[in-house]
């Protein structure tokens, strides 16, 4: 059964740091695309940050050059999303998510990780 539990969330000022985690099970995260989706109040889900099978990352244009997503391929088996110099309106709910490698295979989500930015 495939987990992704998310951690790191918490209250930072405008203009700081924060890193957020995702540790997943039942999967190795190094086979999937993995992303960082965000949800604020009233807000639909919107793409944040991604990387594909090959390494390669993607962000909103609202977060390039302030966010920064990896991955220990390793034993960690853990994706993280590097946010510096954030602004309130980072503000939200961070999902991690894992795109699922076959059609009848549901996408996998996390339970979510609170970031609040005071301004």
């Amino acid at each position: 059964q495939v987990q992704l539990v998310e951690s790191g969330g918490g209250l930072v000022q405008a203009g700081g740091s924060l890193r957020i985690s995702c540790v997943g099970s039942g999967l190795a995260v190094s086979s999937y695309a993995m992303a960082w989706f965000r949800q604020a109040p009233g807000m639909e889900r919107e793409l944040v940050a991604s990387i594909n099978r090959a390494d390669i990352t993607n962000y909103a244009d609202s977060v390039n050059g302030r966010f920064a997503i990896s991955r220990d391929n390793n034993a960690a088996n853990t994706v993280h999303l590097q946010m510096n110099n954030l602004k309130p309106e980072d503000g939200a709910t961070y999902y991690c998510h894992a795109e699922s490698l076959w059609p009848d295979e549901p996408d996998s989500w996390g339970q979510g990780a609170q970031v609040t930015v005071s301004s």
